[in-house]
């Protein structure tokens, strides 16, 4: 049975925002759009493709540059699973590959189903409770890879990732040494409501259902009579997508359902590895209020709730600023739940 770790949230994982960047929306559009991710050179991968046990398949990206060798010991594997609609290419993804290539780690990026740029084959996508799906890469890379290994997830990953170690218990620390979610919706009828109203309904619930939407017509084509069409075309937010999307193709009721059943919130009790809970206070998608306290989480969690970083931004620097920050935060506390002796560990762009 692993220890019960003693990892906290230290000096090295302040965050504020710069002065020039005030306020949870512009923490959250500006270092998507124009924020420097990494500071070698642009993350290139390789791509495989992995049949799944349902005949389908997803791709996973690996950082190509290898790690140089250190004392003998196999380098350590990040995990990364990204958000709604993400992929490798995302700001924090490409970010995270820049912090593995300095740290000599090696660096894998799953795509959920359909979002590798290739509609996938089954009648199912992925949604924000996935675990099943989330063990299954786990295990896969847990097989295959020596050294040790560590996750993270990014917003709609990062419940499912907390949701794979709350369902795996103990077991999961025969897989990994240690997962952190990074502004994850833990409570989804939360994170649902605050998104579909007013500026966020306007502004980021049209730019996922821009290409959620037409996803969802091409999963139509293939399986005539999977959903009704016509009430899909005519979804205006979030919950209505997932009403006639999302929660019937992966096994629920409706959106509340779905929603209650997938949120990571209830069960980070269960927890029995290193988890790092990352929230903004201000992030626009996850409200503060609906976030937990030390008291609801039990000793493997550690949470960070800073008052600033909008939604996966925590820009920092002069114009256009960087998104290297957080990896740097991140990957230390990682480093301490795997021990010593793979990384000197000291964030460097913070």
């Amino acid at each position: 049975m692993p220890i019960r770790p003693v990892i906290k949230a230290g000096q090295d994982m302040k965050y504020a925002a710069p002065a020039w960047l005030p306020g949870g929306h512009l923490q959250t559009i500006w270092p998507a759009l124009f924020s420097r991710r990494h500071f070698g050179p642009r993350p290139s991968y390789a791509r495989e493709r992995w049949a799944t046990p349902d005949s389908d398949f997803i791709d996973v990206d690996f950082q190509t540059e290898p790690p140089a060798a250190a004392s003998g010991q196999a380098a350590p594997l990040l995990v990364l699973f990204h958000g709604l609609e993400g992929t490798s290419r995302s700001h924090y993804a490409e970010a995270f590959a820049d912090y593995a290539r300095e740290q000599h780690w090696r660096y894998a990026v799953p795509h959920f189903r359909g979002c590798s740029g290739e509609i996938n084959h089954a009648p199912r996508a992925y949604h924000s409770g996935d675990h099943e799906e989330i063990g299954w890469i786990l295990r896969r890379l847990r097989e295959v890879h020596r050294g040790p290994i560590v996750a993270v997830g990014i917003s709609l990953g990062g419940n499912a990732l907390l949701r794979w170690a709350e369902e795996a218990g103990h077991e999961a620390a025969t897989v990994v040494a240690g997962v952190a979610a990074i502004c994850s919706p833990i409570d989804l009828a939360a994170g649902g409501q605050a998104i579909g109203q007013g500026f966020n309904r306007q502004v980021y619930t049209r730019m996922f259902l821009k290409t959620m939407k037409p996803k969802a017509l091409k999963k139509l084509e293939q399986f005539p009579g999977l959903f009704d069409a016509q009430a899909l075309r005519s979804v205006r937010n979030l919950y209505e997508f997932d009403n006639v999307f999302t929660a019937p193709l992966h096994g629920f009721r409706n959106t509340e359902d779905y929603w209650r059943r997938a949120s990571a919130k209830p069960h980070l009790h269960s927890i029995r590895i290193p988890a790092l809970v990352v929230n903004a206070r201000n992030d626009p998608f996850v409200p503060a209020w609906c976030l937990p306290h030390a008291g609801e989480v039990g000793s493997w969690v550690t949470l960070w709730q800073p008052p600033h970083g909008g939604h996966v931004g925590f820009l920092q620097g002069g114009l256009p600023g960087h998104v290297r920050g957080l990896p740097d935060r991140v990957g230390h506390w990682l480093i301490q739940a795997m021990g010593t002796g793979h990384s000197a560990g000291v964030p460097r762009h913070g």
